[in-house]
């Protein structure tokens, strides 16, 4: 009945974004109403008053330019960013940055109405990947892009970029349905097949007197294609149908067949609440719940003399179930008047459950049950405590550089990982009989900063401010086998002070430049310090004693506004000390009998120096022609290790995942107010996975590989209340790897209906 319900909202639905720092211009003044959460918006951008490099994306222009089946979707055009997002439903969608990789997320923070949604436990794109689930395309007012460790306001996290993504609240009764369909094929090795996804998504609020109400619901039934596959080295005695190919290292291997195939059913609940205290002063309270019941499922190609499909135990890891619940609440309160802003916002994010279960027994024998392991990372999860405000002297001038801007602030976050595997009796129920392994620990972070913006003559702004920390990592615990007792990692703590400077220039025409500095201190998550490293097929205690990341960054920006848009330059440097990046090494390792052995593995590390330089060019511009806008952007990105001393063959080499060149162009064409038609392109040139660059082969299975694709969308509104929007990602049929397999085209049909 569920896969029926997806293939009916596909059949029937059948029958990139402008950045800049002035986003909604131009947008459609008929959802207007809809905008009232602009007061927490002005306050936070009052009082962070960031000196970054901003982009930004408002909520028609998603709507107009970009296939959005997710909000990771709505960022995918902007300057030097990639999206690693494999299917509709997936829940490991990192992003990169222009100096940092796919496996780098703790790089980067990502907000939704100030709750965090950047999941600070891990520095990977698994469990690290940001919790992008919680926000839904439809709910965006604006989203905001701050690149690089400029502010004081934020954290060394944000090395890579800042991702402020601001909510609306209605201003009078309002409610909107959405239907969507999704169809992608996928065609690699003997898996040919398409798969289809069905949303449905609603909302309705209003506004009583001093009070704003919002809730909505999204339903997803999704179906992706193989994220895996089932490799050996030769194919087991007496079968057929084993694929020859090469691994990354371009070493001889076999392919099995697919896995991972995941089926989910998910479903994102969201109630805001906000009430005006006075004509300055609101108070406001989020709720968000995720829900998501998957399961995976694997397509052996092996076959015996009889013609049986054969599996070996390399099936297992790609066939299990997964079940989440995470819960989301933020409470805040915030006031804005002409010289002074504040807020007090607390968040907390809960992974209430979450569990997954595998078999052990061979399949397809075991696939109704027996034994098997299930992992639960119940209780995971981190709380955030900022309290901020600014006050403002002074009149701006007439290129907008306001007197004085005096910010200040205090920040607490504590991160808490809850990592248990249990042997099962019956995986299939998530029976738990003998603990088996297990990680866990804490970390915690208090901060103060304060930061001035000065104007100097008149267009001339110099902004300073510094940042000091106190970290601390605690209650660190691992066990790796069922005889080991585990160990308790003794804990730690260190401070540091992150300086950060910006000059800006301003000229009435329209000219800006901008040359910034900071130094920035990015600590170890809680697992990279204390998550158990898995090495062939036992797992090893991990290092505890990982340093924190220093990286000291600039950046010179030189842009254009003008009346039809902007132009923008930038050269920007990075040098990072004790980078934290997986790589080749010793570890110690404990053996299923008890024993323990000294073994050869990746794991997370401190890479003495890391360096990226580079150059990016970035252009938004309206009515180039006659009813047609264009925008894109250029990165180039040398970043290398240019130290390790432990590791040597890695110097020179270009960092994990982060590639020489990066570009996007979206082209818009409007011939009236109700039709546009957007095309839009997305590159990037080779990258590798490893450190030492040894991945030669990148069309494989793990590897990492250059791309180029294009899309398409066309928006038509019906009437004031309806619109209909077909749109086709990867329209060239692109086949590539980036570690995982990418749908290959990737048609969506959308209608959306509002009040």
């Amino acid at each position: 009945m569920k896969i029926s319900c997806c293939t009916l909202a596909v059949a029937l639905l059948a029958s990139t974004p402008a950045w800049a720092e002035a986003a909604d211009a131009g947008a459609d003044n008929s959802n207007r109403d809809i905008l009232v959460v602009a007061r927490e918006q002005q306050a936070e951008q009052h009082i962070t008053n960031p000196p970054n490099t901003a982009a930004a994306i408002d909520s028609e222009t998603i709507r107009t330019r970009v296939n959005a089946i997710s909000i990771e979707d709505t960022i995918k055009y902007l300057p030097g960013l990639i999206v690693r997002k494999r299917h509709v439903g997936d829940n490991f969608a990192p992003i990169a940055t222009r100096t940092s990789g796919l496996g780098s997320s703790a790089r980067s923070l990502i907000y939704a109405d100030g709750i965090l949604l950047s999941a600070l436990i891990a520095n990977n794109n698994g469990n690290g990947s940001p919790k992008w689930q919680l926000v839904a395309p439809e709910e965006v007012s604006r989203i905001d892009v701050l690149y690089g460790p400029y502010s004081a306001a934020y954290s060394g996290n944000s090395i890579g970029t800042v991702v402020n993504i601001t909510t609306r609240l209605p201003e009078k009764r309002e409610a909107h349905f959405t239907a969507l369909g999704n169809l992608h094929w996928h065609k690699q090795y003997k898996t040919s097949r398409s798969f289809e996804t069905g949303q449905f998504s609603g909302s309705i609020g209003d506004r009583f007197g001093p009070l704003s109400a919002f809730a909505s619901v999204t339903h997803t039934i999704s179906n992706g294609q193989p994220v895996a596959y089932a490799t050996a080295n030769s194919a087991p005695a007496g079968t057929t149908g084993a694929i020859p190919t090469f691994n990354r290292l371009g070493q001889p291997i076999v392919v099995l067949g697919a896995t991972d195939i995941d089926h989910h059913i998910q479903d994102v609940i969201k109630v805001k609440l906000a009430y005006d205290l006075s004509d300055h002063v609101r108070a406001s309270y989020t709720l968000g719940l995720f829900l998501d019941d998957s399961t995976a499922k694997v397509d052996s190609y092996l076959r015996d003399a009889a013609g049986a499909t054969v599996f070996t135990t390399g099936f297992n890891s790609g066939f299990y179930l997964r079940e989440n619940r995470h819960w989301a609440h933020a409470l805040s309160l915030t006031g804005d008047s002409d010289a002074i802003s504040w807020q007090l916002i607390g968040t907390l994010y809960d992974y209430g459950r979450d569990v997954q279960s595998n078999p052990s027994a061979l399949l397809p024998g075991s696939a109704s049950g027996g034994a098997g392991t299930v992992q639960d990372q119940g209780g995971t999860g981190w709380v955030t405590l900022d309290g901020k405000a600014a006050w403002r002297t002074g009149l701006a001038d007439a290129t907008g550089i306001e007197g004085n801007v005096l910010s200040f602030g205090a920040h607490y976050d504590r991160y808490e990982l809850r990592s248990q595997t249990y042997t099962s009796g019956n995986w299939r129920s998530f029976a738990r009989t003998t603990l088996s392994a297990a990680s866990a620990g804490k970390t915690r972070t208090s901060a103060i900063w304060i930061q001035d913006e000065l104007r100097l003559v008149p267009g001339v702004a110099l902004t300073v401010g510094a940042r000091q920390e106190w970290w601390r990592a605690y209650d660190g615990f691992n066990k790796t086998t069922v005889a080991n007792p585990g160990i308790v990692q003794v804990a730690r703590r260190t401070d540091a002070f992150s300086p950060k400077a910006s000059l800006e220039w301003r000229h009435a025409s329209g000219w800006r430049a901008r040359l910034s500095l900071a130094q920035a201190y990015r600590f170890p998550t809680v697992g990279e310090l204390y998550g158990a490293t898995t090495v062939g097929s036992v797992l090893a205690n991990p290092n505890p004693n990982l340093r924190p990341e220093r990286a000291r960054s600039a950046e010179l920006s030189i842009e254009h506004h003008g009346e039809q848009g902007l132009v923008r330059f930038f050269l920007f440097n990075e040098l990072v000390r004790g980078a934290l990046i997986s790589q080749t090494g010793t570890i110690s390792a404990v053996q299923p009998n008890g024993s323990t052995a000294t073994v050869t593995a990746s794991f997370v590390q401190n890479v003495e120096r890391t360096r990226a330089r580079g150059v990016e060019v970035a252009i938004d511009r309206r009515d180039i022609l006659p009813g047609i806008d264009f925008a894109g952007s250029v990165t180039y990105a040398d970043a290398i290790t240019s130290r390790n001393r432990g590791f040597p063959a890695s110097i020179g080499k270009l960092l994990p995942s982060v590639p020489h060149w990066k570009a996007n162009a979206v082209v818009t064409w409007h011939p009236d107010d109700r039709f546009a038609l957007t095309a839009a392109a997305r590159m990037s040139s080779r990258n590798y996975a490893t450190l030492d660059n040894s991945d030669i082969f990148a069309d494989t299975y793990q590897g990492f590989d250059k791309f180029f694709v294009v899309d398409l969308r066309a928006r038509y509104r019906l009437s004031d209340h309806t619109e209909f929007a077909l749109g086709v990602d990867n329209i060239n049929n692109h086949r590539y790897f980036l570690f995982h397999p990418f749908p290959r085209r990737s048609v969506t049909a959308e209608l959306h209906w509002k009040l």
